[in-house]
């Protein structure tokens, strides 16, 4: 299993967008160094967020695959997709990919000048676009070329069956978010998209990965105490936008259990959390959202490094016992 981070360069008050870029580079050069398989950025265009294109950190890496966590791709240009992320893919030697999603913020789309009510059609249409370019660019007078032929896509969905189906036609490995709710609740998304594949004729072993807020500490205890606070403040935040309810510590707790959608312990508990949901789902790539809100740097850098060096051999060392 590939096991990674990804994150969205949230903005605190003390914090500049320019300490903010410079700590995003270091999260991936630690989750680099720490032996994760990849590291992802996401875009958005708000004040509390520091990355508005997702194509970065490529020089300070070695070996992680750089993805984007997501390319809002509805209110983007699928030839500037492709040119960054291929020269990103020649800067990296050949370790880019882009994961395309629909995004769950619309500020982008009056930004760039797009009318919400073409969200579904614009999204089809530049994504069809996408994938046509990276099959030939030079065909389209698109430069430079990906080093990998074809530049990997993947397409990231919440919980919306369409769009699975779109993953499945296209031949598109699955990312899904899962940020609330069971975990079961998605088993159904999953098997549809793998049911979609086989009908379309495509590859049935295609990659899924499944995308969660995590945190990992040396002590239960301390994990919770550690995550709650900005990750309180961050979906607090966001829930008055949409409605939601504050987020207190009771439910915070119900979601760290089990059968619950954060994946937030010791090094043991969030590899046995992975392995829970593996059986679920069989997926092959889990990605987790660290640094969340205004959740101090040194910790997040601690929570990569345990993940990459701690919870990735217990998760990896278990698959491989399950398949000897």
């Amino acid at each position: 299993m590939e096991i990674g981070v990804y994150t969205f360069a949230e903005l605190a008050p003390s914090l500049s967008p320019r300490q903010r870029m410079r700590n995003l580079v270091e999260e991936g050069r630690v989750a680099d160094e720490s032996g994760l398989d990849v590291f992802g950025v996401g875009e958005h265009h708000r004040p509390d967020f520091a990355v508005s294109s997702p194509a970065v950190a490529a020089e300070a890496t070695e070996r992680i695959r750089l993805t984007s966590a997501v390319n809002v791709l509805s209110s983007d240009d699928p030839v500037r997709v492709f040119q960054q992320f291929a020269e990103v893919d020649l800067l990296s030697d050949g370790r880019a990919e882009v994961m395309a999603g629909r995004g769950s913020f619309v500020e982008s789309f009056p930004l760039f000048g797009f009318d919400l009510d073409d969200y579904d059609e614009l999204f089809s249409t530049k994504l069809a676009r996408l994938l046509e370019l990276r099959e030939d660019p030079a065909a389209a007078g698109v430069y430079p070329p990906s080093l990998q032929q074809p530049l990997p896509v993947w397409l990231a969905v919440g919980g919306n069956p369409p769009s699975v189906v779109r993953a499945a036609t296209h031949g598109l490995p699955l990312a899904v978010a899962i940020i609330g709710g069971q975990p079961e609740r998605f088993v159904p998304l999953v098997d549809l998209y793998r049911r979609a594949l086989a009908e379309s004729g495509h590859d049935g072993s295609l990659p899924v990965s499944i995308n969660s807020h995590s945190y990992v500490a040396d002590d239960a205890q301390r994990a919770g105490d550690e995550y709650f606070p900005a990750y309180a403040r961050m979906m607090t935040r966001i829930g008055r936008e949409r409605g939601w309810a504050p987020m207190a510590r009771p439910q915070f707790d119900a979601l760290r259990e089990r059968r619950g959608a954060l994946v937030v312990g010791t090094p043991e508990e969030v590899a046995e959390k992975i392995l829970f949901e593996h059986e679920l789902f069989g997926h092959s790539r889990f990605l987790a959202q660290i640094s969340v809100g205004d959740l101090p740097h040194e910790r997040a850098l601690r929570a990569i490094e345990l993940l990459g060096t701690e919870v990735a051999p217990l998760v990896r060392d278990e698959l491989a016992r399950q398949a000897a």
